[in-house]
């Protein structure tokens, strides 16, 4: 496969290593809304015309830049995201890709009318197959899902789960309840029988304030504060007992960043040794589930005041087998393949992050 140019921190001046990159989080989005009906069942083209969606992917707050997208994203034509050929001059020629995934922000997941939105997955996971996959090798998808009802997204993962263009089953980070709950269960039992992990993307609005305090009045509060809901979910996970039920079952944490993973963990092993006798089916510190069953996309990369403190976060973590690079292409605050990772940072763990972590756990080909 092509392979990235990244400097490794030890080679000489003047010479370079070739380092894979695989991009763990792009996000592809309709040219029109005249594409839904090209896909759509056709008993829901009426509904969709006259009523359309009631989705909570949004929180509502204006974005920091229209669409949420780098200036020189768009296309001659559509919004960001939407030219195939566009994104392969930009990001997976430019920087010489082995893979991306994408990473559909459209909103079937969340919508409140629940058949709906099953239509919605189906028309969305079709068009990705038919103009993403089928026409870019390099490109693989998130399966979309009606998430909120497990008997509906349990059998879009059933009738898509094999094609090998999907690798993961995605969810928006604010769900209507937290992802412990038993009502997520058969989505988790549909994605362990075909082999698929959960991806859980920042996003969504949930049944509540948004934060833990409340609506906040800026979107700088809702966008610096989405990594609470991450770590709400993953002590849900743990704490409920998923991966005893579901030991195969294969979590991806995607744009939440990655500083908080250490004292959560620490919080939650403290927890656990005085309040155990809640949680008789856990046979593990909490830590322990966590490292085993969570991967984590790098975008945003965190950047501490002092480099050093890099270092430490990730010793404190123990999780190097577990981070995949992402850009976000082509939203606003994109990580670049070759400035996102500190030099100094192992070559070894470098190249296991850019794509080797990735390409184990998504099966794809060296």
């Amino acid at each position: 496969m092509a392979t990235t140019v990244l400097e490794a921190p030890e080679v000489g001046a003047g010479e370079r290593e070739k380092l894979a990159v695989i991009d763990c989080d792009i996000h592809n989005t309709m040219s029109s809304g005249d594409v839904w009906l090209k896909y759509l069942p056709e008993q829901w083209h009426d509904y969709h015309r006259k009523i359309g969606g009631r989705g909570r992917l949004g929180s509502g707050y204006p974005r920091a830049v229209p669409n949420a997208a780098r200036h020189d994203s768009f296309p001659p034509s559509g919004p960001p995201g939407s030219d195939l050929a566009f994104m392969q001059e930009q990001l997976l020629d430019a920087y010489e890709m082995d893979y991306g995934i994408l990473n559909c922000l459209v909103g079937a997941g969340g919508q409140q009318n629940l058949p709906y939105g099953a239509a919605l997955a189906q028309a969305i996971n079709d068009w990705q197959i038919a103009e993403w996959l089928e026409p870019e090798p390099r490109l693989r998808a998130s399966l979309i899902v009606p998430y909120e009802d497990g008997d509906l997204a349990a059998a879009e993962i059933d009738r898509l789960g094999d094609h090998p263009g999907f690798v993961q089953v995605m969810f928006a980070i604010r769900t209507l309840e937290p992802l412990g709950r038993r009502k997520y269960w058969k989505i988790y039992e549909a994605a362990v029988r075909h082999n698929l992990p959960i991806g859980i993307h920042f996003g969504g609005t949930g049944s509540g304030p948004i934060t833990g305090a409340g609506k906040p009045s800026h979107y700088i509060e809702d966008h610096g504060g989405m990594p609470t809901a991450f770590q709400a979910q993953v002590t849900s996970f743990v704490y409920e007992g998923v991966f005893e039920q579901f030991p195969k079952l294969k979590v991806v944490l995607i744009e939440g960043g990655f500083g908080w993973v250490p004292p959560l963990m620490w919080r939650l092993d403290a927890c656990y040794r005085k309040l155990k006798m809640e949680l008789p089916y856990l046979k593990r510190l909490p830590s322990e589930y966590i490292r085993d069953h969570f991967w984590i996309s790098t975008q945003p990369v965190e950047e501490p005041s002092r480099p050093e403190y890099f270092h430490q976060m990730m010793d404190q973590m123990g999780m190097d087998d577990k981070l995949m690079f992402a850009t976000d292409y082509p939203h606003w605050d994109f990580d670049s393949p070759d400035r996102a990772l500190p030099r100094s940072l192992d070559r070894d763990v470098r190249k296991n992050i850019m794509a080797e972590n990735a390409r184990m756990l998504y099966g794809l080909e060296g």
